[in-house]
């Protein structure tokens, strides 16, 4: 408070800053209401993808494990690294209420039984089957590191607009408020002191 200049244009100015940070403390909870509601569907999203990868990879070690007690260790290899592609894909952006996201545009893995790289005709229905389920898992895992990247940075968006929702509603605009209830008081003094003044002069002044 030593600091606080106690004049009228101080007060003023003190006055419309309150104004501001209140209006500015209203929109970022508006904000932060919305991340919050926006995280909730997504994670909701989230939790469906992964339920269906954690379905996805159940199956795929199922088939795997049948697979090579039919065909053979050695087998079920070659073929693992004659299909050794790595998935196609472009990031690109979204804005959720200012907050940047990644977009993962991917090719889906999954292929006919023609178009994969091992030879067709000396294999068996169960290495496609395998090699089905891998291909639907791999897809399931792109998804969930999309959406899971979306909520990490949703997450990181609410927790900086919480933290200044609350400097602003427990320090900045009370600390505010004290300077210019500190200005108004030093100045209602200031004006009685002036009054008694005046009054000791007009008194001497009648006196003489």
């Amino acid at each position: 408070m030593a600091e606080v200049k106690p004049t009228r244009m101080e007060l003023i100015k003190l006055r419309r800053r309150i104004k501001l940070s209140k209006r500015g403390h209203a929109l970022l909870k508006m904000k932060r209401d919305g991340l919050i509601v926006e995280f909730r569907d997504i994670l909701e999203q989230a939790k469906e993808a992964i339920g269906g990868m954690v379905e996805k990879y159940n199956k795929a070690q199922e088939k795997l494990a049948l697979a090579m007690a039919v065909e053979g260790v050695v087998g079920i290899k070659s073929i693992a690294l004659s299909c050794a592609t790595e998935p196609e894909f472009s990031i690109k952006k979204k804005n959720i209420m200012g907050v940047v996201v990644p977009v993962v545009k991917r090719e889906k893995v999954r292929k006919m039984v023609q178009e994969r790289n091992y030879g067709v005709i000396g294999t068996t229905a169960r290495i496609d089957e395998v090699v089905s389920a891998y291909e639907e898992l791999v897809d399931s895992v792109l998804e969930v590191a999309e959406i899971e990247t979306t909520l990490k940075r949703l997450l990181e968006e609410i927790d900086k607009t919480k933290r200044r929702v609350n400097a602003l509603e427990y320090r900045v605009i009370p600390e505010m408020e004290n300077a210019a209830r500190y200005i108004a008081f030093r100045l209602e003094e200031m004006d009685r002191e002036n009054i008694v003044r005046l009054k000791k002069i007009k008194a001497k002044m009648e006196t003489k």
